[in-house]
């Protein structure tokens, strides 16, 4: 169901924007469609340190080395981001006189050490260019610690920001790096080319700067609505912006808005990820744009007889692509180099051994701590911003009405009738609930939430049985509805083929579309606990004014939400809940899953902030850190001296979180 629903509305927006870029190239607005595409790319990243304009590159050569037979390689450092180091090697031609033309290589999910990378490096460099081949953050490079693009590459979410940057100023500072060098020609431009992530990265940058004048990204492509949309492939985080789906930027797109640069496609007949007739479909509407705006001979389409890689065939294909349009010499023949002349140089040979210290993590860390200073210093004793952002954070702009609800029957059980109810609060979607009511007495009730199903409380005596007090004749009882948000418990989706890879999974691919789609999984499951709500208030038997929030892990942060946009539930109270997004950056690893990094939620308020502002009665239990180990007294401490009318507490036992629900129920 929340697979369907996330296709559904992405496959809209991707037929949205096909509408757009036909309806541009009809009207012969090519340059307001390409300068539409571009600027939404810029708006991905906002300010980069890399480009025209930044400041000046500081490179630090680290070593030089003899390579294989007509090249030299340098290994240099310079900064990208502050502290954050760009570890290049170049393969400079030595059977050429300079000054060279240049080709930056962005190296993929993967590191310059291999033969994807090298190789290619080093026909350029034999064939009179200069190379200059970069790691990417995380994976096999040296610049892994803090830079995982799965594990790290969700961070930047938190604070509004992509991933990407990372890359794509990367590759950029490489070419503020050859505006340095007295032995490079850039009187044409530079050339960009790369393999997968690396691809990626060429095809993003070759629309941020107009230095890069060819462009070669391989194996990297394919119509969104094809592989990340139907065929449900998780991918990586930084190609999936906050908002780039509703945005309209396909991958289509990113190439049509190159025009009318020069720019060579090439695909793997054999690509074990990007299915070569769903890049072939690609490279056909690309090429009828570039056609039909007068610029057909400056694509190419190149299909090599190979896998997910960049072959020596692909670096043949490119030099004469280079050789016609950055050297303007395309009868330039090619040095007869056969493959087996080309062998691996020494990892030493290649290592530049950059700082390790400072990394997606550091940066997305210290970018969370301005924002809180900023928050800190722009408050008074009011506190109306934080649950204003909290609306904006679940992306709500009206009022949640009552859903449509399909009942069953009742069913007795000791004190209380058990009831399965179906919500739908918009088409498409339904959260299967259990309800239980009292037979007779308390009009309070308690609307529960839990990641890991709604029945986890009740089964066996669990907490929320245990505060139904539904075996206590002698006692008032308490309603209760515990409801499966979207994707939680009957709801979870199924698995999808792309998911048995170690780097897939529901949680990524959930985080990754609906953050894509500008509407986060959390902030639909917060409007559903609200839709939840409305509906346990419209119940007769229930008091309105009398109701509670609970939640369990991820359940207690939509709790939070929740009660801070309603502002009239009669309390909270959450446990084994996540303590704050901050706590998700300060561990090196974390445990819990991709959504829990709802984009943009540190520009309005973490979650201790969103506790403090509520008005009713707020008990949080067993906090716990971005390793979901429960916190230290002392931290509970910490927190209880800045916590409002929130309460934070260790809690042993079972029983004890359900005497806190009884409490908090009774205190109104």
């Amino acid at each position: 169901m929340l697979r369907q629903h996330i296709i559904g509305r992405s496959l809209t927006a991707m037929t949205a924007a096909a509408h757009r870029r036909q309806a541009r190239l009809a009207s012969g607005d090519v340059a307001g469609y390409r300068a539409a595409i571009r600027a939404a790319v810029r708006g991905f990243y906002g300010a980069l340190p890399a480009g025209p304009g930044a400041g000046p590159v500081q490179a630090t050569e680290v070593s030089r080395f003899a390579g294989q037979a007509g090249y030299r390689l340098e290994n240099v450092l310079f900064d990208s981001f502050p502290g954050w180091q760009v570890n290049a090697t170049v393969y400079v031609p030595l059977d050429f006189a300079p000054p060279f033309p240049a080709v930056v290589i962005p190296v993929g999910h993967s590191g310059k050490q291999f033969d994807n990378y090298q190789l290619p490096a080093q026909f350029f460099a034999r064939c009179g260019y200069l190379a200059v081949l970069f790691d990417p953050p995380g994976q096999a490079s040296e610049k892994r610690p803090g830079n995982d693009h799965f594990t790290d590459g969700v961070r930047p979410y938190l604070v509004g920001e992509t991933s990407s940057q990372y890359f794509v100023a990367d590759a950029l500072r490489c070419i503020d790096y050859l505006e340095t060098r007295p032995d490079v020609d850039l009187s044409r431009g530079v050339a960009m080319t790369g393999v997968s992530g690396g691809g990626t990265t060429t095809t993003l940058a070759t629309l941020l700067d107009d230095r890069i004048t060819v462009a070669g990204p391989s194996c990297c492509l394919a119509p969104l609505a094809d592989l990340d949309i139907t065929q449900c492939y998780a991918g990586c985080p930084e190609t999936h912006m906050w908002r780039r789906y509703a945005a309209g930027v396909d991958e289509v797109d990113l190439l049509c808005a190159a025009t009318p640069t020069p720019l060579l496609l090439m695909a793997g007949e054999f690509d074990e990820v990007f299915r070569i007739a769903d890049t072939r479909r690609l490279a056909e509407e690309v090429a009828g744009f570039y056609q039909q705006v007068g610029a057909g001979e400056r694509f190419a389409f190149f299909a090599d007889r190979a896998g997910h890689s960049y072959s020596l065939t692909q670096a043949r294909e490119f030099v004469r692509f280079m050789n016609r349009w950055l050297r303007e010499a395309p009868d330039r023949p090619l040095p007869d180099l056969p493959d087996e002349s080309f062998t691996l140089d020494p990892y030493d040979k290649v290592r530049c051994f950059p700082r390790t210290d400072v990394n997606m993590r550091t940066l997305t860390l210290d970018r969370a701590a301005a924002l809180e200073a900023a928050r800190a210093a722009a408050r008074d004793t009011d506190t109306a911003d934080i649950r204003a952002g909290a609306t904006a954070i679940a992306i709500i702009k009206e009022p949640i009405s009552r859903p449509e609800v399909v009942e069953g029957s009742p069913f007795p059980v000791w004190t209380h009738h058990w009831q399965q109810v179906l919500l739908r609060p918009e088409p498409g979607i339904e959260l299967p609930g259990t309800l239980l009511l009292p037979q007779a007495g308390t009009r309070q009730a308690v609307l529960h939430l839990d990641d890991n199903g709604r029945n986890r409380a009740l089964y066996q005596h669990g907490v929320l049985a245990r505060a139904s007090r539904f075996l206590e004749r002698d006692q008032t009882g308490l309603a209760a509805l515990s409801v499966d948000l979207r994707g939680w418990g009957d709801s979870t989706p199924a698995v999808y083929p792309y998911e048995m890879a170690a780097w897939g999974g529901l949680d990524r691919y959930v985080a990754y579309a609906t953050a894509a789609l500008g509407d986060p999984v959390m902030s639909m499951r917060v409007r559903d606990a609200l839709a939840a709500l409305a509906y346990l208030r419209g119940r007769p038997e229930v008091d309105a004014a009398a109701i509670v929030i609970t939640g369990c892990g991820l359940g207690g942060v939509v709790a939070l939400f929740a009660a801070a946009i309603d502002g009239a539930v009669a309390g909270v109270v959450t446990w084994d809940a996540l303590v704050s997004f901050r706590a998700l950056l300060e561990e090196e690893t974390y445990t819990w899953p991709a959504d829990a990094f709802i984009p943009n939620a540190l520009r309005h308020c973490d979650l201790p902030e969103l506790a403090a502002s509520l008005f009713c009665p707020v008990r949080i239990l067993n906090p716990l850190d971005g390793c979901r180990v429960r916190l230290s007294e002392q931290a509970i401490a910490r927190l209880n001296g800045r916590a409002g009318r929130a309460t934070y507490a260790a809690a042993e036992r079972d029983v004890a979180i359900a005497d806190e629900i009884i409490a908090v129920s009774a205190s109104r």
